[in-house]
């Protein structure tokens, strides 16, 4: 069995960020949008302050607003694996001054399947922007802990009665930890946190037996030496963390799940608005400063426009289908 989701080689990376370069630096701004924005822009992240999605968001925030010349906000509406804030980007006017910036693979693809009904719809309710980056999850356990190797944290967990506990807080984490659990003979329970920095806690405390998280958040513990990184959900390394295993390489051969992240807008907003939102995001996903920053943070660029960011939710959604009815997941 292979999971695709399948990240850019090194050339294809450098090709696709010369191409949006060139693209942001000659393409025209839309018709129409010139007098937009009037006022500030607010930006919802629909994770808790100081999250690696905080992280991601107060940075495309920061450098939109200097392109814009206005106030960017950052709004943070956590809950509910991130559907809360998705929700209220939806229901908000659609004129450009509310935007989302979100796992889309996790609120929009995987969340249609974890949810027996989400408060919005996926692809109606909203109109894309522009992808932006795209990161692997990682599988974490206590610095303290005597386990190094996934195998030997599986081989843990089938010694102790019920095979133990893990933390997620994201739609995607679920997914990653359930499909793991069936292809290991796991009965592992799910504790769903609101905010990682909770789950750190409660791993380095031994109330969970391992953590799933993005790499963006738990890289940053895992050099501090609280954490223990095992395995990356990617079919490959990260070139940010070269010495952490893949899961296919640790005795899960075709394991691999990728998220990403973009933009998007409540439904109408009008397309001059939405051309110009993405020419920016073109601008600052081709200056060398983001693509250190997202290295930095474990993640890789994910170029676009509104036209490929629409077609890969589509297709995600379709994806993460496949990957739930593999995991045995039952919508709450």
């Amino acid at each position: 069995m292979k999971l695709t989701n399948c990240r850019m080689s090194r050339g294809a990376r450098t090709l696709a960020a010369g191409l949006l370069a060139a693209w942001a630096c000659a393409s025209p701004l839309p018709l129409g949008a010139q007098e937009y924005p009037a006022r500030e822009i607010h930006t919802i992240c629909s994770f808790v302050a100081g999250s690696g999605a905080d992280i991601l968001v107060r940075y495309y925030s920061d450098k939109l607003s200097k392109l814009a010349g206005k106030p960017v906000i950052v709004e943070n509406k956590a809950g509910a694996q991130g559907t809360i804030g998705a929700e209220y980007a939806a229901r908000a006017r659609p004129d450009g001054y509310t935007l989302l910036i979100t796992p889309a693979s996790s609120t929009h693809a995987a969340a249609s399947y974890t949810f027996k009904k989400l408060p919005y719809h996926p692809i109606k309710d909203f109109v894309s922007v522009a992808p932006i980056t795209r990161l692997s999850f990682v599988i974490a356990v206590s610095g303290a802990s005597p386990i190094k190797s996934l195998p030997e944290l599986v081989a843990h967990l089938k010694n102790k009665p019920g095979h133990g506990t893990y933390g997620q807080g994201t739609v995607t984490g679920q997914v990653v930890a359930e499909l793991l659990k069936e292809r290991a003979g796991l009965k592992t329970v799910d504790v769903p946190y609101k905010a990682s920095v909770q789950g750190i806690t409660d791993l380095i405390g031994g109330q969970i037996d391992f953590l799933v998280w993005d790499a963006t958040f738990l890289s940053g513990q895992a050099r501090s030496g609280r954490i223990r990184l095992l395995g990356v959900t990617s079919g490959k390394r990260s070139a940010a963390l070269p010495d952490v295993p893949t899961i296919a390489e640790s005795g899960f051969p075709g394991y691999d799940i990728t998220s990403w992240w973009g933009v998007l807008a409540p439904a109408g907003t009008p397309r001059p608005i939405v051309d110009k939102l993405a020419y920016w995001i073109g601008q600052i996903n081709s200056s060398d400063e983001t693509r250190q920053f997202l290295f930095n943070v474990a993640t890789d660029v994910l170029p676009g426009t509104p036209e490929s960011m629409a077609k890969l939710l589509t297709e995600d959604i379709d994806r993460w289908g496949r990957y739930a009815k593999l995991a045995k997941i039952a919508p709450q």
